[in-house]
């Protein structure tokens, strides 16, 4: 694997015959996800395609000219020719490995899987999920010398890994950065002696058997089990919001507002999310306008304060978008005013999209009991209604989903866990 500039690329990439590219960014937790995934990928196909890294930030002429508009990005090439489809954001392994299987033979694909050795581990408690709940959780469990293995999908920081600053965490006087208050936690939880198996794919979840297979590789046995899984952006489900998603569609102002400097930015939504990120993103834009389909926002005080007061941000209320378009370099949204039923367009030059959050429980289907809105009912000890399986933090059924109700969620489990252990004769 090679790290290599923009003078190089000709060299290395369009002449370089099988070529796999990724392009990075730093304080970009996607890019950090993936950053293992890539290594054990060169590891297994190293030796018939190459692998590069570019470092986005220092080669941002390149970047744009390939049309790279999101960290990570990884495009693939043969023979000078990109091939496959372009992978962005919160990249799989499986998808990953598919395109690479594309840029070989079948033989030759099957020939190199068939080399990868299969393992077994066993646990007393897996958590699945590591933001503030699920390393909560693992700080506990660790410190009870419960043996406790934490699996992500990423790494280890949940939301508040691409948050800013966090205002309101008790211990902390001046706002904290999000990713070293996730850091701090992670690192703790890894002190504690909790086994760490991140950025990998979660192939399947055997609630009866107890067992998880992660990457397809290693099945891993567990007694208790902690879902900690969250939530994700909600999509808008407009049109070209799918098309354009990594292509001047964001939901991550910390990973892209540094490459809108002096540009204008669009941002859907009207929560704390939408309006922390706002302000933030205001640092790099020379324009922001946010689109709100209420006649207020919902984001608490402080942080509406200080968007009202920014003479960088323009405010359309009770307007929803009903369609992303984008030509050349620009995007468009196409607005319609709820009061008036009129339609616009306006333009920017990057959008982001701050709608809300849903429970990441793809992995379950309907197996647990739930709400209306499809988040988990838990009893007072964390439990779901399987049996030795517990729910924490955003993916739980409750009226407020904050850091610190996430990190009492993960405490509660996991003294609950400890607790039934230490009767286990």
């Amino acid at each position: 694997m090679k790290t290599i500039y923009a003078s190089e690329f000709d060299k290395e990439v369009i002449q370089g015959g099988k070529v796999v590219v990724d392009f990075y960014s730093t304080e970009c937790a996607p890019c950090e996800s993936l950053a293992p995934k890539f290594d054990s990928c060169a590891e297994i196909y190293g030796s018939d395609i190459q692998f590069i890294k570019i470092f986005r930030q220092e080669n941002r002429e390149l970047a744009n000219r390939l049309e790279v508009k999101s960290s990570p990005t990884v495009l693939f090439f043969d023979n000078g020719k990109q091939v496959g489809p372009l992978l962005t954001g919160g990249i799989k392994r499986s998808d990953l490995m598919a395109n690479l299987d594309s840029m070989i033979s079948p033989e030759r694909a099957v020939e190199i899987k068939s080399k990868i050795i299969k393992t077994e581990s066993h646990y007393d408690t897996v958590i699945l999920g590591g933001g503030p709940a699920g390393l909560a959780s693992a700080i506990y469990l660790g410190q009870a010398k419960v043996k406790t293995a934490l699996i992500d999908r990423a790494l280890p920081g949940g939301q508040i890994s691409t948050t800013h600053l966090v205002s309101n965490y008790p211990g902390f006087i001046e706002p904290i950065n999000g990713y070293l208050l996730s850091h701090n936690m992670s690192e703790q939880a890894k002190a504690a002696g909790v086994d760490y198996k991140s950025a990998v794919d979660v192939t399947s979840v055997d609630l009866k058997a107890k067992t998880i297979l992660v990457d397809e590789i290693e099945t891993i046995h567990f007694n208790y089990l902690i879902l900690a899984t969250g939530a994700s952006p909600r999509p808008l489900g407009i049109d070209g919001e799918k098309e354009y998603k990594g292509h001047g569609v964001s939901y991550c102002a910390t990973c892209d507002a540094k490459y809108f400097q002096d540009k204008e930015v669009i941002v859907i939504g009207g929560g704390n999310s939408a309006i922390e990120e706002s302000y933030f993103i205001s640092k790099f834009a020379s324009k922001i306008t946010i689109v709100h389909q209420f006649d207020k926002f919902q984001a608490n005080k402080e942080a509406q304060e200080k968007v009202f007061a920014d003479q960088k941000i323009n405010i359309l209320f009770e307007c929803e978008p009903r369609a992303f378009i984008k030509d050349g370099d620009k995007m468009y949204v196409s607005i319609e005013n709820l009061k008036t039923k009129q339609m616009e367009s306006i333009s920017a030059d990057g959008i982001f999209v701050f709608a809300g959050m849903k429970p990441n429980l793809d992995l379950f289907s309907s197996q647990f009991e739930a709400d209306q809105f499809g988040y988990l009912k838990v009893s007072d000890e964390m439990e779901t209604s399987i049996s030795g399986v517990y729910s924490v933090g955003d993916i739980n059924s409750k009226k407020f989903r904050q850091i610190t109700t996430a990190v009492a969620d993960g405490t509660i489990a996991a003294i609950a866990i400890t607790l039934k252990q230490s009767t286990v004769v």
